[in-house]
């Protein structure tokens, strides 16, 4: 018997040493986990349908020589030099005259100019002389008739003229130049230069049957491209078409993208984001934080007291890469944007700055 006593208050001493050692253990979820917040604010968000195409000049010439001569490259009134590929030309601008002393001879412009002249004032004479009687109606006719033909005669050879000019028709850029010897004979017909007007770009785009009730004409569009990280430049839908193709099941548009600083070029691959829905004031949070219970709802954790309180939401708009909260959330909520993947509701937190 003593020794079976013996054995029992070695065993009651041992259990009360190793209760008292595990003592610790039950405090752990007094230990605060390091989290990250951010304040709601309101801030707006944007819905967007994606598509993407090439951009091109929304007016765009190639000159040809109108006749054969010697070829001088004109001075760039801004640059003080002779044009080349890249420089700006405004509408009227001389790019290119030529020269041909028989081509001129043969408009005859101030033999042409003259006969107008005398053929007007035959004219006057006639038209006083019938009033007086002096002359049939038929010879005052005749008159206007010879009038006419020297008016045509001297707006030909004056257009004719025009021919020895390579005139820039509208505001642009030159974008190609064929190089020429100076003073050497171009051939009529010749490749002389080109010249796009890119202030205004327009891209046709295709886009899926599943957005026809959502995009409409002068809807907002944002253009983006690699070469442009931190630009991103403003765009309209000007043109939708109402078929759909049946292969693709897709639906035609277009639309025109403001670049008056000239920083996307005729020809680049971009990027369309379609504004479809926005909100001006929304309480706007990073998709990357929510998280839910299978299929139940989506949640994220708010800060309270030193506590993190979980809050059941219903989100509404979305983009890339954020989301509007419809319900669970007010604006001054601090929500914890790190750190809170292994939370729990009333989970202790400590803020790290």
């Amino acid at each position: 018997m003593r020794y079976l006593k013996t054995i029992s208050i070695a065993v009651l001493t041992s259990a009360t040493f190793f209760s008292c050692n595990n003592t610790p253990q039950t405090g752990g979820s007094d230990v605060a986990s390091p989290v990250s917040v951010t304040e709601i604010t309101l801030s707006p968000i944007n819905r967007f349908i994606n598509t993407s195409g090439t951009a091109m000049a929304t007016k765009e010439v190639a000159l040809k020589s109108q006749m054969a001569g010697k070829y001088l490259l004109q001075i760039n009134p801004n640059t003080k030099s002779t044009y080349k590929l890249g420089d700006k030309v405004r509408k009227g601008d001389v790019i290119v005259k030529f020269e041909d002393a028989e081509y001129v001879n043969s408009l005859s412009v101030d033999t042409k100019k003259l006969n107008l002249t005398i053929a007007e004032q035959e004219q006057t004479k006639q038209k006083a002389l019938y009033e007086k009687g002096g002359v049939t109606l038929s010879e005052m006719r005749n008159s206007e008739v010879k009038v006419a033909n020297a008016q045509s005669d001297y707006e030909s050879a004056l257009l004719k003229q025009e021919y020895m000019k390579v005139i820039a028709p509208f505001d642009g850029v030159i974008v190609d130049l064929p190089h020429y010897t100076a003073d050497t004979k171009v051939e009529s017909g010749s490749s002389i230069v080109s010249i796009m007007d890119y202030g205004t770009l327009y891209m046709d785009i295709n886009l899926p049957e599943n957005a026809i009730n959502y995009v409409q004409p002068e809807q907002k569009v944002f253009i983006t491209h690699y070469t442009l990280p931190n630009d991103t430049l403003k765009g309209l839908i000007k043109e939708l078409s109402p078929a759909i193709n049946q292969e693709t099941r897709t639906f035609k548009g277009k639309l025109a993208i403001e670049n008056n600083d000239l920083k996307l070029r005729p020809g680049m691959f971009v990027k369309a984001d379609i504004i479809v829905d926005r909100n001006e004031k929304a309480i706007v949070i990073p998709k990357s934080i929510i998280m839910s219970r299978g299929n139940q709802n989506k949640y994220i954790y708010i800060l309270d007291k030193n506590m993190a309180i979980r809050k059941d939401i219903t989100t509404g708009i979305e983009d890339q890469y954020n989301v509007e909260v419809v319900e669970g959330l007010k604006e001054g909520d601090i929500i914890i944007t790190k750190g809170y993947e292994t939370l729990r509701n009333e989970s202790k937190v400590k803020v790290e700055k």
